[in-house]
């Protein structure tokens, strides 16, 4: 069986420091923002992780890039622990990770400077680091804006030049923390493509944490976090019809689900683990034609 990914182990972490230090205003002295997670991620996977805001979503994915560690309990990345101060950079080399907001990555002047920035950390060789740069901004579909400033891109561009910057440094696992959290809906579908491609066609690990259902129901399994504690891990499909568990835990299930689940309650024969709007039409198609024939 091959190595995990992604290999937590009954993960705590805790926020500690003075009442003077600005996060405990939020988080007092003593918060568990993790409270022994066990989750493993398997290679190649797509994984969403659920949550409100305060679940421990963005705490669990700052684990996987070694921005915070455990306070008891282990991360492994790649088969790495994280404990050990002299797998962090080799960890942050397989398991890139891109924030909310892409200004906040981007650094220099001009595109293609921006994602070559993290090769040359890497100290890798001039020649590679452009072969890099135009692969990883072809495979985001933004190699005509490589010559222009990120600031003359829309948010949507801006993010995936922020993913094209961690591809250049050729990671196994892309980590996402609400990715999608300050675009539009037309920048929202750009990065979701992206990224959906990245993990079918070049079999990039990613670990997506959101808030917009319609995204999570698009990833191989999801993984719902409530006050630091994994409630539910299963496929979109299962856990989608748990719809009022979900509004238990302050979430929404996708609307057709929602649809497909009130049209159940009126007898109406219709597929409840329906996810897209695609699989909505191909069913009423199906009940349409089954009544015909009846």
């Amino acid at each position: 069986m091959s190595q995990p990914m992604i290999e937590a182990v009954n993960v705590t972490f805790e926020y500690k420091g003075t009442p003077t230090e600005e996060h405990t205003i939020a988080k007092p002295v003593g918060f568990k923002a993790l409270d022994g997670v066990n989750i493993t991620v398997e290679k190649g996977e797509f994984v969403a992780v659920l949550g409100h805001n305060g679940s421990g979503k963005s705490t669990f994915a700052k684990h996987i890039n070694v921005l915070l560690r455990p306070s008891s309990g282990s991360v492994h990345v790649g088969g790495l622990d994280t404990a050990d101060d002299e797998n962090v950079w080799k960890i942050r080399q397989n398991a890139g990770m891109v924030f909310q907001n892409p200004d906040n990555q981007l650094i220099a002047t001009i595109v293609e400077d921006d994602v070559a920035f993290g090769p040359e950390n890497l100290c890798i060789e001039s020649h590679e680091i452009r072969k890099r740069v135009n692969w990883a901004l072809g495979l985001v579909d933004m190699a005509e804006t490589k010559e222009r400033p990120p600031h003359m891109l829309s948010g949507g561009q801006k993010q995936r030049v922020a993913i094209a910057g961690i591809l250049a440094m050729k990671p196994e696992c892309i980590v996402l923390d609400e990715p999608t959290a300050m675009l539009d809906p037309i920048g929202r579908r750009e990065v979701l493509r992206t990224i959906a491609r990245l993990n079918r066609e070049d079999g990039i690990t990613i670990v997506l944490i959101t808030h917009y259902m319609d995204e999570a129901a698009q990833a191989d399994r999801v993984i719902v976090m409530e006050d630091g504690v994994v409630v539910m891990d299963d496929v979109p499909s299962q856990i989608f019809t748990r719809i009022e568990e979900l509004k238990e835990l302050g979430l929404e299930a996708p609307q057709t689900t929602e649809v497909c689940s009130n049209l159940a309650k009126l007898g109406i024969p219709i597929d409840r683990g329906i996810l897209t709007i695609e699989e909505m039409v191909d069913e009423i198609c199906r009940i349409s034609q089954s009544n015909v024939k009846g």
